[in-house]
């Protein structure tokens, strides 16, 4: 059976003129381009393209092929039109993954409230930041925190959110002590996979000694208001915890950028849609929060 993706890199290849033009148009890389052409060569038993001075030229069975590949385009266009088409109802299914810090200190209100506003839409909601396959549909939609806007996929479409600020904090009691003369040990809070951080020796107070490890985000927040140390989190998570306090004279640090990501075809779906829209706009009301500044949510 001919693969529909391998008949695509045979037409951008075709219409380009060269294995360049045709991993350009297709966001992939070179070698992607020739091992999809040399697969659907094999699977078709004939040579398609002559490789001249000037750029790859149609072979006389490779102009046989585009006629047929141009049919397939075009009846797959027809399908997915009318697929889609049908696919507009605010109903169904929608699969949403984001890191647990958005869904359980940030969006988990907004989240409500759009499942209230379409209570046909199906929510299924993967609160990981682990990386999720978008073109099988494992996810419709994934929030991210990225740090580089380069280790994005390409054949993902991507809409830029707020940037993220991140502090340094501490128990508020903790800190009170401290100012009052208190001179026990303050450990620096690191997750388990994290080395010993540089912010460790910033600031009024220093942490000092061995760094205490946990688990995870929410063990993390646990240990800080229990008085152990201080830690490095999102100014939106450590400014609404009226247990802790920011650290002083440690500056704001932008650690990750939100991208709202969605696979080509998923995103013209209305659900997909509606929520995008509705999730940007809460966004972009948060920016203020996002970036350490004191705001409400009301």
């Amino acid at each position: 059976m001919i693969d529909w993706d391998d008949v695509r890199y045979f037409l951008a290849a075709a219409r380009g003129g060269s294995v360049r033009a045709a991993a350009k148009s297709l966001g992939v890389n070179h070698a992607t381009v020739l091992r999809r052409i040399a697969q659907l060569e094999e699977r078709l038993g004939t040579q398609m393209f002559e490789k001249l001075p000037s750029g790859y030229r149609l072979t006389a069975a490779g102009e046989e092929v585009l006629e047929f590949a141009n049919q397939m385009e075009a009846s797959s266009h027809q399908l997915e039109t009318r697929v889609l088409g049908r696919d507009q109802s605010v109903r169904g299914l929608l699969r949403v993954t984001l890191p647990p810090f958005l869904a359980t200190h940030l969006l988990m209100p907004d989240i409500a409230e759009f499942s209230r506003l379409y209570p046909d839409i199906e929510m299924e909601l993967a609160s990981t930041g682990e990386v999720v396959n978008l073109t099988n549909r494992e996810a419709d939609v994934a929030i991210r925190m990225v740090a580089d806007r380069k280790t994005l996929p390409l054949n993902l479409h991507a809409l830029k959110g707020p940037d993220l600020l991140a502090g340094i904090y501490m128990s508020r009691d903790r800190l009170a002590g401290w100012r009052a003369g208190a001179k026990d040990p303050i450990r620096p809070i690191v997750l388990s996979d994290q080395a010993l951080p540089a912010w460790a020796a910033e600031g009024e107070v220093r942490a000092t000694g061995v760094p205490f490890r946990t688990p995870d985000a929410d063990a993390q927040i646990a240990a800080t208001r229990q008085g152990i140390g201080m830690t490095r989190l999102p100014c939106f998570v450590g400014d609404a915890d009226q247990l802790l306090e920011r650290v002083p004279g440690i500056a704001l640090k932008s650690s990750a950028t939100i991208w709202i990501l969605t696979q080509g075809e998923t995103r013209k779906t209305k659900r997909v849609r509606l929520f995008i829209e509705f999730i940007s706009h809460r966004l972009v009301m948060y920016t203020p929060l996002l970036a350490g500044r004191s705001m409400s949510r009301e």
